[in-house]
């Protein structure tokens, strides 16, 4: 009869009524509950540890964190039992002998990580699979149940699986649900031709204050159904979601949607619709890089570059960056005209001790004396350092709009920011009014009357006039007139902006002004709008929005090829809710574990096998191809 000594369960009960502590079968109550029954150890375990299907209930007196301390008490049980049958020559209960060359009883890590290898080698699988957070928590699972454990089948991954994990997401996401009747919420829609499959792949998520969910996403085979395809995909959308619930809908697709834009505001008038604001500054980034006075600047900043290519090539040198990298991911990603400025402004130092070596002349050659005079002068890097200075604010909105943060009321700012900075600078009239008229006349083109409308209703905003301008006005005379179509209720809401802007009643306790700049914008108008409903709900749901699809980042830049062409032989359903669980489950993992930088976007500089940051053409070409994916959506 196997020895009783080892087995700790023992020791958080009381035997009772006769039974020999050496025997199977005992009388026994738990410390913890003063549960009492009839069984061997098995019985205590299970009571102990919570299993169920043995004839004994979980012990509710347990907590988690002693239950975790069982279970570590029973795992070494284990390990020390596998060692002695091992030392016996008795293999475990559960153990299976291998035929193979590895015998189970006496496989090491070794053995495992070589077996686990090999798995990916020979399916072909990507291996990028192991930084997944379930692909370890899957392994620790089997590990935990022991070498008994069998997969479940083809059919019931595809099927029963499936339904029950897509059934558990739905339920965590009914809390966020709910919360979209106060908040508001935003639908995004972004895109990407897919050459694998030659369509037109779309993905539609909804953002709120309390996360982003994907939805669904939509395949386009035939441009010219496209829209009709997309437009219906939409309506669907904002049904499921609720349409009172919808504030607005961001797009990436371009011009490719203009018709089922129209045809969604045709159905749903209150909704507003316009451009992801990164993309819109992009685009107004590289229209100023096109200016007379600019374009030279731009131009020269990749002749060096290329010159670099060059002579790094020829003499397997190795430029060495700054301490600090030398472009931050966002401004690689959404400004490429910046990006080489910034890049070979940081190099300055470093290029003006090369380009007058022996070793330069010899790589290079004779036909850069131009590069060379501007690399030696000071005419080139004054104007760049202007050029980075007057770029300055777009880059530091573009990082705000990449966060998981509802920024929507900072975006206007933005633009007072910009204009302000632009005039602070020693720069010429002409010069300065090409740009003052640059930014005006693309506003109204590129953003939203909600970004006006945030601008007046954000606390810490107040006092900047915004009554005396005319494009702030304006947006928030779009969207009172979208927002709410009857004119008593419009005038109600101007009546409480006038409050607000008075600052009468709670709007103007000590404790609101105080806050104004301190507390979350939303927290604030909950807190201090009371007073003035209706001008409270509104401003909760506008500042509740984000400006982006930044957020979206992780999801949309992955190519879901792999997963549809899995999925293709089980029925359009099953596709559609596989994607679903795929994309909510890396949702989930991004939310609550802070998923470091996506897959689609690398490092501006890569590291040799010294350590040492190399000038690297890869990231130049993924960043073109960047931009020609932007201008041909």
């Amino acid at each position: 009869m196997p020895s009783e000594s080892d087995k700790w369960g023992w020791e958080h009960v009381s035997v009772f009524g006769g039974f020999d502590r050496g025997s199977g079968t005992k009388r026994w109550k738990c410390n913890h509950c003063n549960l009492r029954y009839n069984g061997s150890y098995s019985r205590v375990r299970a009571h102990l540890l919570g299993f169920s299907g043995v004839g004994v209930k979980s012990c509710p007196a347990i907590d988690r964190s002693l239950r975790e301390a069982f279970q570590i008490l029973e795992e070494e049980r284990l390990v020390r039992k596998k060692k002695k049958n091992s030392a016996n020559g008795k293999p475990g209960k559960r153990t299976r002998i291998s035929q193979a060359s590895i015998s189970w009883k006496t496989i090491t890590k070794e053995d495992v990580d070589d077996i686990v290898a090999r798995f990916f080698y020979a399916d072909g699988l990507n291996i990028d699979v192991v930084n997944s957070p379930y692909f370890h928590e899957m392994v620790k699972a089997i590990g935990a149940f022991g070498s008994g454990y069998e997969l479940p089948s083809l059919d019931k991954l595809s099927d029963s699986f499936l339904g029950k994990e897509k059934g558990r997401i739905e339920k965590s996401l009914a809390l966020l649900r709910e919360s979209w009747p106060h908040t508001g919420c935003t639908i995004l829609c972004v895109g990407r031709l897919d050459g694998a499959i030659g369509c037109f792949h779309i993905n539609i998520f909804v953002s709120s204050p309390r996360g982003l969910i994907f939805l669904k996403a939509v395949d386009v085979d035939d441009c010219d159904e496209g829209d009709h395809v997309l437009a219906g995909a939409l309506s669907d959308a904002i049904l499921e979601v609720g349409p009172s619930n919808v504030l607005q809908i961001i797009s990436h697709l371009g011009d490719a949607c203009k018709s089922s834009e129209s045809y969604i505001l045709s159905k749903f008038p209150h909704i507003f619709w316009y451009p992801c604001t990164s993309h819109s500054i992009l685009m107004l980034m590289e229209e100023i890089a096109e200016l007379e006075w600019v374009k030279p600047i731009v131009l020269c900043a990749r002749r060096i570059e290329q010159c670099i290519m060059t002579y790094q090539h020829a003499t397997s040198c190795i430029f060495m960056q700054s301490p600090k990298e030398s472009c931050d991911l966002i401004s690689a990603k959404f400004a490429p005209s910046y990006f080489f400025v910034q890049r070979i402004f940081e190099l300055r130092q470093t290029l003006q001790e090369v380009v007058v070596s022996e070793q330069w002349k010899h790589s290079i050659g004779d036909n850069v004396e131009s590069i060379e005079s501007a690399i030696l002068g000071d005419d080139f890097w004054s104007k760049s350092h202007l050029l980075l200075q007057l770029y300055e604010p777009f880059i530091k909105l573009l990082g705000l709009l990449d966060i998981d943060k509802s920024v929507i009321g900072a975006v206007y700012d933005w633009r007072v920011q910009a204009l302000e900075a632009l005039r602070s600078k020693a720069i010429d009239d002409d010069i300065l009014n090409q740009l003052e008229v640059l930014i005006e006349n693309k506003w109204d083109v590129l953003f939203s009357p909600l970004h006006a409308t945030g601008y007046i209703l954000n606390p810490r905003y107040i006092g900047k006039f915004q009554t005396k301008d005319k494009s702030v006005m304006r947006g928030w005379k779009a969207t009172l007139e979208r927002y709410e179509g009857e004119s008593t209720a419009r005038r109600v809401l101007r009546e409480q902006l006038s409050s607000y802007w008075r600052l009468e009643g709670s709007l103007g306790d000590e404790d609101a002004v105080d806050c104004r700049d301190k507390m979350d914008p939303v927290a604030w108008w909950e807190n201090f709008g009371f007073e003035t409903p209706s001008l409270q709900t509104l401003a909760i749901k506008v500042l509740s929005q984000v400006s982006s699809v930044a957020l979206c980042q992780e999801i949309w830049q992955t190519n879901d090829f792999s997963c549809q062409e899995a999925a293709n032989r089980l029925g359009v359903q099953r596709v559609e809710d596989l994607l679903f669980v795929r994309n909510n489950l890396r949702l989930h993992y991004q939310k609550n574990c802070n998923l470091s930088t996506s897959p689609g976007l690398r490092n501006t500089i890569s590291s040799s096998s010294s350590g040492i940051k190399t000038w690297d053409s890869c990231y130049f070409d993924q960043t073109k191809a960047i931009v020609d994916i932007h201008d041909h959506l």
